[in-house]
This record gives structure tokens, C-alpha cells and sequence, in this order.
């Protein structure tokens, strides 16, 4: 077997890559933004390696990835199934693995008390593959920080250059990150990006979806073919702003990729269908009711007659978002809106119900990601550059 040292260029869908004792650790962001908001949840999110991927070129038949993922545990609640690692072959998948051992983080509801607990390197294995070059990528678990400790193969590789594919950048909450559907390629934006043919930057961030300057300033300066900004949920659940305050920022939001990107295609999209939110403001919470019986699951606990104060739910963020969209796309023609509720409304919620009352299960993903991808990458899309 080969040791094949770990260079951005094998990387992609990561901003940067942190050296670390072990090995490295991929970033959604980089550190000038991470240094500008040291939230935890923002630091869990973007170091969840949604959407990035190793990829190369090899005629390997054998490939084995040493890797040290970070799972958090909540006490009285049974484990979530470990992350899954996708093997793609040619754009195909041809094999999943999970990592045996992990850095655990521990976290108790009830006093706030965080427990951390390092864990082993485990080697993940994947043998009998088509001994043809082709095409491989080991798409990374959404769901947890991912160090990448050593990358062997039986035969050379080589990085993928030229794709010719265009790149779409994505930025959304945890639902575009991939909670919780069952694999890292199975996240409605890495399932619309495969229908659409082109090459996706995943800036979904669980819990931060929330307007950062610093935010779009990233997705000013990277470097993308095709934009969309999936807003709501996040401001609602986190109770955030007001709206006096949100019509600003999505104006300062969408001027500031403007000042970079002056005619990139940008699709503003805007909440899914979301009972517990759709007309009661935030904060979210644990509904502890159903941690009781070792589930999670979610509840709004702001009072819908706060509305009149300017507090915000998903109906009052579609409205302002579609009324902002319109007034910009009069001098702004590569501005395009999508109401989310076409890509998961309510007759959607009765057929495929959200199964903690906030996140799409993996049969819901597929729905949105092929909605999505009919409507934005289709011939005369938004989103098409063909």
C-alpha cells in the first residue's frame, strides 16, 4: 500500500485544511471567519465536513482511510448511528464504512455539564474494487468533525483536474448540511448537485444559517459559478432578530456577495415547511417531553402574539424574503426566488412527516433534492449556465 500525503488538492468541498496532532482536519470555514464568532455550535457545524469529499483518480483496487471522527452523545438518550463514509465510483456509490472509534463529546441536558472522551484512529477499508482508472471519492460524514489521519491506496493517484463542471455554492441550515438523512452523498444538496451535474460547496451550518457578515464575505470570495441562500430557520429557532433587523441584513447579505459577484446567478430560497415554526416564534427547544422516553425531538416556545413586536416565524420571513426578492430583481436580473414550500410544503409534511418536528428524514431529502435540481439546474433554470 501507498501513504498518499493529504494536499487540498485531494480535498474538495473544504475551505481549508488544519494541520492537528494526528493528522487534518477539513474546514467549511476559515479561520479569520471562525475567529469572529467562537460559538460552539458554529464551531461544531462547519468542522462537520458536509459535502467535502476526497477525490482522485487511481487504478487502485484497494483503499484504506485512518480517520478520527468527534460524535456527541446526550445523556439519557440512545446513541445516533454512527457517521457513514460513501464511496463513489465514477459518480456511482460502491461502498459505505463507518469508524469503529471516536472522540466522544458528552453532553447533559439537565445540568449543562460537557464531558469530552478521546478515542482511538480507526482504518476504514475498501478492497475489491474495478481495477480500471476511474473516478474515486470518499465523501466525509455531515455529521462529525472528521480528522483525516492517513490515506493508503495499491496504486498511484492522481488529483481530479478539469472537471469542467460548474461550481454551486449552497449556504442553508442543518437541513442543507444533512440532518437526518442516511449518508453523507444522500444530503438534499449533494443529491441535487449529482442530478445538476455540477460541483457543490456545501456551506450548510447546522444552527448558523443566521445572516453572518462574515458569511457572506466567504461566499463573496469563493470562488463559484452558481449561488443559492436557503434563509429562515435558523432566525426563527434561535430567536435571533426582529424584523425591523432582518430586512437589513438580507439586504446587506445579498450586497455584499454583490461586491465580489456582481452577475453570478444567486437563488434566494427561502423555509421549508416547518409546523412548530410556521406561525409560532422562537426560541427553539428540546421538547423534554420526548427526551423523557429517549428521543429527540424539537418544540417553538415564543408566544405567536409577540408577531405584532416584530418577532419572527416562517410565514412572516416568506413574505419579507418574497417582497425583498422582488424589489432587487427589478435591477438585479441574475437574482432568482424559490418558495421553499414547493420543495417541502405541506402535503409533503402529511406524506413524509419531520421526524423530530424539525429535520426531513433521508426520503425527504431525495424529494427536495430533485425538486430543487428540476427547478434550478433544469434547461432555462435559474441556476443553468449551459
Amino acid at each position: 500500500m501507498l501513504t498518499i500525503p493529504i494536499t487540498p488538492a485531494l480535498l474538495r468541498g473544504a475551505l481549508e485544511l488544519e494541520q492537528t496532532a494526528r493528522g487534518v482536519l477539513p474546514h467549511r470555514l476559515p479561520a479569520w471567519a471562525r475567529a469572529q464568532c467562537p460559538d460552539p455550535q458554529l464551531a461544531m457545524a462547519e468542522s462537520q465536513p458536509s459535502g467535502v469529499r476526497i477525490a482522485f483518480r487511481s487504478r487502485a483496487t484497494a483503499i484504506e482511510v485512518d480517520t478520527v471522527p468527534t460524535r456527541y452523545v446526550y445523556v439519557g438518550v440512545p446513541a445516533r448511528p454512527p457517521g457513514k463514509y460513501d464511496l463513489h465510483i465514477d459518480g456511482r456509490l460502491a461502498g459505505q464504512a463507518s469508524a469503529e472509534n471516536a472522540d466522544t463529546v458528552i453532553l447533559d441536558m439537565a445540568t449543562g455539564g460537557v464531558t469530552k472522551q478521546q478515542g482511538e484512529i480507526s482504518t476504514l477499508r475498501f478492497t475489491d474494487l474495478p481495477d480500471r482508472d476511474k473516478t474515486i471519492e470518499i465523501w466525509l460524514p455531515y455529521n462529525e468533525t472528521t480528522e483525516i489521519v492517513a490515506l493508503r491506496t495499491n496504486a498511484s493517484v492522481e488529483p481530479i483536474l478539469g472537471l469542467g463542471r460548474k461550481i454551486w455554492l449552497h449556504h442553508g441550515s442543518s437541513i442543507s448540511q444533512g440532518s437526518n438523512t442516511d449518508s453523507p452523498s444522500a444530503s438534499w444538496p449533494a443529491l441535487a448537485a449529482a442530478q445538476g451535474g455540477v460541483e457543490l460547496v456545501n456551506l450548510g451550518l447546522s444552527g448558523s444559517a443566521l445572516l453572518d457578515p462574515f458569511v457572506a464575505r466567504i461566499v463573496r470570495d469563493t470562488p463559484a459559478d452558481l449561488i443559492s441562500l436557503k434563509i429562515g430557520i435558523n432566525l426563527v429557532n434561535t430567536d435571533l432578530m426582529r424584523l425591523r433587523a432582518f430586512t437589513p441584513a438580507v439586504h446587506g447579505f445579498l450586497d455584499t456577495i454583490r461586491d465580489g459577484k456582481p452577475t453570478t446567478p444567486i437563488l434566494l430560497v427561502s423555509p421549508l415547511y416547518c409546523p412548530i415554526h410556521e406561525d409560532r416564534p422562537g426560541p427553539g427547544a428540546f421538547d423534554l417531553n420526548a427526551l423523557a422516553m429517549g428521543k429527540i425531538a424539537f418544540r417553538a416556545t415564543g408566544n405567536p402574539d409577540e408577531r405584532a413586536a416584530g418577532k419572527l416565524t416562517l410565514a412572516v420571513i416568506r413574505e419579507e424574503l418574497r417582497r425583498v426578492a422582488r424589489q432587487r430583481m427589478a435591477n438585479d436580473p441574475h437574482l432568482h426566488y424559490l418558495d421553499g414550500l414547493s420543495l417541502y410544503g405541506p402535503a409533503d409534511f402529511l406524506d413524509l412527516p419531520l421526524p423530530d418536528a424539525l429535520h426531513p428524514d433521508a426520503a425527504a431529502h431525495r424529494r427536495i433534492g430533485q425538486r430543487f435540481a428540476a427547478f434550478a439546474f433544469a434547461n432555462g433554470g435559474p441556476l443553468c449556465l449551459r
